[in-house]
């Protein structure tokens, strides 16, 4: 279980990374108009969560299951 933890640990923090780089980079190219960036960011902050639920259920699985 520990070792479970440990490889979705460093999987999340690698995928944020990865996540991080890629909406500053896309929030660039985002009109500079305060709509359109406030729209842009609270998307890109909600949805970052999104691909990493199953990964917080394996985390959780019990063993042998």
């Amino acid at each position: 279980m520990r070792l479970r933890k440990l490889v979705g640990l460093v999987a999340i923090l690698a995928f944020l990374l990865f996540y991080v780089v890629v909406v500053s980079s896309v929030g660039d190219h985002v009109p500079r108009h305060w709509a359109a960036q406030l729209v842009y960011y609270a998307i890109a902050g909600t949805l970052w969560g999104v691909p990493l639920f199953p990964l917080f259920r394996w985390m959780e699985r019990e063993p042998g299951s």
